[in-house]
């Protein structure tokens, strides 16, 4: 069996009550041995932990504040709330955090000092970075490339860009995660991952979002990563034990220590 890792997925989401443990059995029976579990805000803080201390070999939570919870009335004391959390435990991650300009343009400003901030955490303790970038790639790279001292390293989290601002983000010390959406039909991410050494990958589900091929329409969960290593194997010309050896590799280097 295949080993791989999902390293992005919000299994405590409420979509998951009914089935929770289930669904992690069966990722875990698929071969998926580790899931990572990024932090929206305060509100998702108790299910994370909950389903860590019940996998804990399995399940790993990161902490941090997206940027879509980044609202001017909160996202000070949400950002606190944070800072408290990072001082009381070893977290695999900071994250997720970074730039969406999908929904609100209005939360740019506030949004770059948000991540900023959870840029310079990542650094002090060194640990890995999850970005969220939506109709925000430049924007997110600017405010990588302004933090990074050489100490700053992680993943842009469902990937969707164009070759240019993959290598971007690359020489900037970051690997790609990839998801379902490769597994869609007008996706052009296939052109695109054929141009990228693998060695800069990760998979992901964004579980229960962004369902690959064939679960379109139903709700995503980790044990469907299979599909995107797939579709990644035909995109790359690769062997799929390949593509899962060198992703799952990759994974444990991001998130070592």
């Amino acid at each position: 069996m295949l080993t791989l890792i999902d390293t992005h997925a919000h299994l405590y989401s409420h979509k998951f009550d009914h089935d929770r443990s289930d669904m992690v059995r069966r990722a875990i029976a698929a071969g998926v041995n580790k899931m990572y579990l990024p932090n929206i805000d305060s509100e998702s803080i108790a299910g994370m932990l909950a389903l860590e201390s019940e996998f804990p070999e399995n399940c790993f939570a990161m902490m941090g504040l997206h940027p879509g919870s980044v609202q001017a009335e909160t996202y000070k004391s949400e950002l606190s709330l944070v800072e408290k959390w990072l001082g009381q435990r070893t977290w695999a991650g900071i994250g997720e955090t970074g730039i969406d300009l999908y929904w609100d343009k209005t939360t740019l400003g506030i949004q770059q000092i948000a991540f900023a901030r959870q840029c310079e955490w990542a650094k002090e303790l060194g640990r890995p970075i999850i970005i969220h970038s939506r109709s925000a790639n430049q924007e997110a790279i600017e405010v990588v490339r302004k933090a990074q001292d050489g100490r700053l390293r992680g993943i842009f989290h469902c990937f969707s860009g164009t070759l240019e601002e993959a290598k971007e983000m690359i020489e900037l010390g970051f690997m790609l995660g990839v998801g379902g959406t490769l597994t869609y039909p007008k996706s052009e991410l296939p052109t695109v991952l054929r141009e990228v050494p693998l060695e800069h990958i990760v998979l992901e589900t964004d579980a229960p979002y962004l369902p690959p091929v064939p679960h379109r329409g139903k709700r995503n969960e980790s044990a469907f990563i299979c599909h995107t290593a797939d579709v990644l194997s035909e995109a790359k010309t690769m062997p799929l034990a390949e593509i899962a050896r060198v992703t799952t590799n990759n994974a444990l280097k991001m998130f070592r220590g």
